[in-house]
């Protein structure tokens, strides 16, 4: 029998961030700090408008490119909060989350051996969507030194003439990393230059902690470049009902929307319904929500500095990502004897591309009870192991 499946699936290697938490689920009295998923219930009044819209029978197909009613509600949300201005009708496409919206970018947008820029540390779909794609990833590889910020000069240095998009995942997972405008002002100077587009994850947008958010989009010049793509996930705590979005010019979301017809007709119905509720009434609940993690993302650098972990301050998303370079082990061989040893479940840096060997990523979208017990647990492990050096 031949071989019945593709050469670059199959070379892809699964994702590195799951695979301590089937472990946990077994393991008694285990603590996991490893899953990017906030610890809040989505708030009540999305909750009741999503079953509102199922006790109306509001169980069809809605257009492909998503409800005209949260469409617009998208635009006036981008225009409220970073004064952005897109057509709902030929500008913005509804996705089941903001993975879709990364992968049918990728797809709409490369052309074989067309090469994608990609930060790392970060997110770990990227460099599968671009291969997918049939696209190249090239690795810009981000540096604790620098507070994991991307440079211009990095972008610059890294473009050939086979180079396309850019991508730039900020606020950023794992590290929590930020950029702002002036970063921005100059990365997009050399974007214009060259001729590339950007595809800018801003699923975090709503997780910072040092001032509002400033998307690429905002800077001259760019919103014609840029793929805007965000979603409910994160800041409304919508993780299941899987939505996302992704605003751009009208030439590109035209063919997302060509990609998303035939491979999912549409995205959830009722978690449609009950994301207009969460634009239309939700600032409360991202305001109390950030409000929430700001004070764990205190906390957990306090408790590091208490116990000589070296780690960057972060200033958006939900992670800390502290090195563990001076206990001379790989990052999944700390990961795994934390495990083993004081039950709490963390990611290797490596998960998240190799130059995150060193590091691991905390997840802190946790109650504080948990941090708290896991924290010290962590103070514990380390004490142990700096006597064992």
């Amino acid at each position: 029998m031949r071989n019945p499946l593709a050469d670059k699936v199959t070379a892809i290697p699964p994702s590195g961030i799951r695979k301590f938490f089937d472990v946990v689920s077994e393991m008694k009295d285990a603590i996991s700090l490893g899953v990017g998923e906030p610890d809040f219930d989505t708030p009540w009044h999305i909750r009741d408008e999503g079953i509102y819209s199922l006790e109306r029978g509001r169980t069809f197909y809605t257009s492909n490119a998503g409800l005209r009613e949260l469409k617009v509600e998208i635009t006036r949300y981008l225009k409220r909060r970073q004064e952005l201005t897109y057509d709902p009708d030929r500008e913005v496409i509804v996705t089941v989350g903001g993975s879709e919206a990364i992968d049918i970018a990728f797809r709409a947008m490369l052309n074989p051996g067309e090469e994608v820029l990609i930060p790392q540390p970060s997110y770990v779909s990227y460099v599968p969507c671009t291969v997918l794609a049939g696209g190249t990833p090239v690795i810009l590889e981000l540096k604790a030194a620098h507070d994991f910020r991307l440079t211009a000069r990095q972008v610059e240095e890294a473009v050939t003439e086979r180079t396309k998009i850019l991508v730039l995942p900020f606020p950023n997972n794992p590290t929590g990393a930020i950029l702002e405008r002036e970063d921005l002002e100059a990365i997009a100077k050399v974007v214009i230059e060259k001729d590339l587009f950007v595809v800018s994850d801003e699923i975090y947008s709503e997780l910072s902690y040092k001032g509002d958010h400033v998307s690429i989009a905002q800077i001259p010049g760019m919103q014609e470049r840029t793929i805007l793509i965000n979603g409910f996930s994160k800041s409304y705590a919508m993780t299941g009902w899987r939505l996302g979005y992704a605003c751009g010019p009208a030439e590109i979301i035209k063919q997302m929307i060509k990609i998303h017809q035939y491979a999912i007709m549409c995205a959830p119905t009722n978690s449609q319904y009950a994301a207009v509720e969460a634009l239309r009434n939700g600032d409360e609940d991202v305001a109390r929500m950030r409000e929430a993690y700001d004070q764990r993302r205190r906390y957990l650098m306090h408790a590091f500095r208490e116990m000589g972990l070296a780690c960057f301050e972060p200033y958006g998303a939900f992670y800390v990502f502290p090195s563990i370079e001076e206990f001379g082990m790989t990052s999944e061989e700390f990961a795994n004897r934390f495990l083993e040893e004081e039950k709490v479940a963390v990611v290797p840096g490596t998960a998240f591309g190799a130059c995150g060997e060193g590091f691991l990523r905390i997840s802190y979208a946790y109650s504080l009870e948990d941090l708290k017990r896991a924290l010290e647990r962590l103070a514990r492990f380390v004490e142990k192991l700096r006597r064992e050096g």
